[in-house]
């Protein structure tokens, strides 16, 4: 017989006369000549009840299943005689696959976050991360459809790389060579005996190379783990995380503040859609705000603000910042919450930033001192997406790396492209666990990752 789902028996819309079942125990619950089991099987938030009669043949591998066992259920699937659920099964057989210990440490109690960082790998069993990870899958399949619709090219962009796109150098340096021998030349490593013949690092970012295929291929996006060797243990930030990146050619930045918005709006409406129960969980016990800041995303029209008008509506604002805004300076969580939660209260699209903070591949705006780059800034979360129209022009690309000291060699395929039918062109990044953050509620971004990679933290 063929395991069904619990999502599938749950949502049948007749009984059925045979039915097998595989899942974990939640909690047995034994009454005088019967037991009840809750199991689940991750397919769903919801747990199937099943009762198992004292008569039938294996009874006792029902004793032996305490909170966290693994079983196999066979019976019929009926309208259940108790409150709060539709449906259960009558069991015929019962077996166990897995015991459980009797330490098992997710008992039928909350648990803090704190402690559940500590056993990511029983995590996933609990409802709330169960709920996270499901709605995790959700987001990534919506990703690829949003894009799918409307003719973009899904492209793997390498995770080894030599090239530094955000020009922080806060990046993971990737060698082969023998560390308690390393080669040296002129007191210097010398990568020319490295693997790859040169430094190597694992990237920050797919857009250099995004942005090769979109002037190949149009409308084009990566979707993969990047990585930020920065030692920071905030609640915003991670080693190891995964970003959505679309290019297009023959676009300038309103086309891309445009299609931000319409991405978060889409992901909002296939969540609300697709994961109702899931994301009901997060509005009943984690974030009470939630539902309404969803619709409020789905019935907004971002505003659209340049960066000179936000920083005098901070400089104006009659609250003290633990970083006081100034032109030049780049605007902090505080006060893209501020922007988005007090005084608008709705999305906002932050533009033309000035040049000094933003790296080189930004297009430079006529007035020299801006460049056309964008943020999408969010209520309960800040940025979710940063992005700019990229800098066509070969003589101004150029000029830029050597203002900041990048070296032409090392990215001379990267100016190639300024050489050979160079078009305006525009893309992002959204940051894909700020983007499950802001669908559950969550505010650590360690607890949408399956396996956060910090600083000091590789355990799993």
């Amino acid at each position: 017989m063929k395991r069904t789902k619990i999502v599938h028996l749950l949502r049948s819309d007749r009984p059925l006369d045979e039915v097998l079942v595989k899942g974990w125990v939640r909690t047995r619950r034994d009454s005088k000549g019967f037991s009840f089991l809750e199991l689940n099987d991750g397919s769903c938030l919801k747990n199937l009840q099943v009762v198992a009669d004292a008569s039938i043949e294996d009874y006792g591998n029902v004793k032996r299943l305490n909170t966290g066992a693994a079983a196999a259920v066979t019976g019929r699937l009926v309208p259940s005689q108790g409150g709060g659920q539709k449906w259960e099964v009558q069991a015929d057989t019962v077996s166990v696959i897995g015991q459980a210990d009797e330490d098992y440490p997710l008992q039928k109690k909350r648990h803090s976050d704190e402690f559940l960082r500590t056993i990511a790998h029983l995590r996933p069993r609990t409802n709330k991360y169960g709920a996270a990870f499901r709605i995790r899958s959700h987001l990534a399949y919506a990703i690829h459809a949003f894009f799918r619709e409307r003719g973009f090219t899904y492209i793997h962009s390498p995770i080894i790389t030599g090239s530094d796109c955000e020009g922080a150098g806060e990046m993971f340096h990737v060698t082969a060579l023998d560390l308690k021998n390393i080669p040296k030349k002129d007191d210097q490593v010398d990568f020319s005996r490295d693997f790859f013949g040169r430094e190597a690092s694992l990237t920050v970012s797919g857009q250099l190379s995004a942005e090769m295929f979109a002037l190949a291929l149009g409308d084009v996006y990566t979707f993969g783990p990047t990585f930020r060797a920065e030692n920071s243990n905030t609640s915003r930030h991670v080693a190891e995380f995964w970003m959505v990146e679309p290019e297009m050619a023959f676009c300038d930045l309103a086309g891309n503040m445009d299609l931000g918005q319409e991405l978060i709006q889409y992901l909002t409406r296939y969540l609300l859609e697709n994961a109702a129960d899931d994301i009901d969980l997060f509005a009943r016990f984690v974030d009470k705000g939630l539902k309404a800041r969803l619709e409020g995303i789905l019935s907004s029209n971002f505003i659209r603000l340049p960066y000179t008008e936000a920083v005098e509506i901070l400089k104006r604002a009659k609250k003290k910042f633990e970083q006081p805004p100034a032109f030049g300076k780049d605007l902090q969580s505080e006060h893209e919450r501020y922007i988005t939660e007090v005084h608008f209260k709705q999305p906002v699209i932050i533009y033309d930033y000035p040049k000094g903070i933003k790296p080189f591949y930004m297009r430079v705006n006529d007035d020299g001192k801006t460049v056309a780059a964008m943020d999408v800034l969010v209520p309960g979360i800040g940025e979710v997406i940063g992005g700019s129209q990229r800098e066509e022009r070969l003589d101004v690309l150029t000029g830029r790396m050597d203002e900041m000291g990048l070296d032409r060699d090392d990215y001379w395929w990267y100016i190639d492209s300024r050489r050979y039918g160079s078009v305006p062109h525009s893309g992002f990044g959204m940051g894909f666990e700020r983007v499950i953050m802001l669908m559950t509620g969550i505010r650590n971004i360690r607890d949408v990752l399956p396996f956060p990679r910090t600083p000091g933290s590789i355990e799993f």
